[in-house]
């Protein structure tokens, strides 16, 4: 009755959506990208829907645990989003098991956390697809191009060939040099922006463990194989080594470690340093708030 009372302003909503769609924050996780049969599936992420149906309006959205069954390690989920204006729904049900993907097989959770998290992870994936159905496909595609519009004209004033060099520069500190994305997208000497939106859209997915950098950038025959985030991160995991136990971590470093961890496992890992710092207590106090705000962002926002 309320949604009835108050109708959407269209027009209002579109150039709210298409406003918010020129900020950087919301064009850098609009895309998603992750391998499937040999070949990368992209499309627009749950960041977008989200934001879309906050300004679209009267839209109820949410993801519930119906049941879980810890001893067969699995729970029964349902995402849904209900326009309360025109009464357009869409819900799906879905099991989720308890188990996380690693290398050497799957690994069976039992922490309620890690449990949550995963729910709320392969939730989202439906969440986004749900939202989707019931916002207008001119909405989706007009946010979508301002989106990549955005990409590709940031930083305008900054000639073209100096941010192609700072995005190789990024690439080449996640282990995938030049020759590498030559390969795969031709001449970065060539590139125009909306080759360079396309990178970015890929760097973004690599460090988000959606796609390999292996995936996405084939190495070249007789190259070494290259270290994903995710491996390193699991490395982190398994313990530091005798040369790293002896490396100081100051408190701007820890915070700076925290608040560009993009993923659980870099979470983690950013916890597991301020433990083994050498910190005081009213440092490590705040560092804690850091890592529960931080935590709260990532199960928010995640794929």
């Amino acid at each position: 009755m309320v949604a009835h009372h108050n109708p959407r302003d269209k027009a209002r909503a579109l150039n709210e959506a298409l406003e918010s769609c020129r900020t950087r924050e919301v064009a850098e996780n609009a895309f998603f990208k992750f391998p499937r049969g040999g070949q990368s599936v992209s499309g627009e992420t749950i960041h977008l829907a989200r934001e879309l149906a906050r300004c679209w309006g009267n839209i109820d959205y949410k993801i519930a645990e119906l049941s879980r069954d810890d001893e067969g390690g699995a729970s029964e989920m349902m995402a849904i989003a209900w326009d309360l204006e025109t009464n357009a729904r869409a819900s799906l049900t879905f099991i989720v098991p308890h188990l996380r993907d690693k290398r050497g097989g799957p690994e069976r959770l039992t922490d309620v956390r890690d449990i949550y998290e995963n729910n709320a992870n392969m939730g989202a994936r439906r969440l986004r697809e749900c939202i989707f159905a019931v916002l207008p496909k001119y909405l989706v595609q007009a946010a979508a191009d301002e989106c990549r519009n955005t990409l590709e004209t940031r930083n305008a004033e900054v000639p073209l060939p100096k941010r192609i060099a700072e995005a190789l520069s990024a690439f080449a500190k996640i282990g995938i040099d030049k020759s590498r994305i030559e390969a795969k997208l031709g001449s970065t000497s060539k590139f125009t922006a909306v080759d360079l939106a396309n990178l970015q859209i890929s760097f973004k997915s690599i460090t988000r463990n959606e796609i390999s950098a292996d995936d996405e950038f084939p190495r070249l025959e007789g190259s070494a194989p290259t270290i994903s985030k995710l491996d390193m991160m699991e490395e982190v995991l398994e313990g530091p080594t005798e040369e790293q136990r002896g490396e100081a971590h100051t408190e701007t470093d820890l915070l700076t470690r925290i608040q560009s961890a993009a993923n659980r496992e870099e979470w983690e890992a950013a916890e597991k340093a301020v433990g083994a710092a050498d910190i005081d207590d009213e440092e490590r106090l705040e560092l804690s708030r850091a890592l529960e705000a931080k935590r709260a962002e990532l199960v928010g926002g995640v794929q």
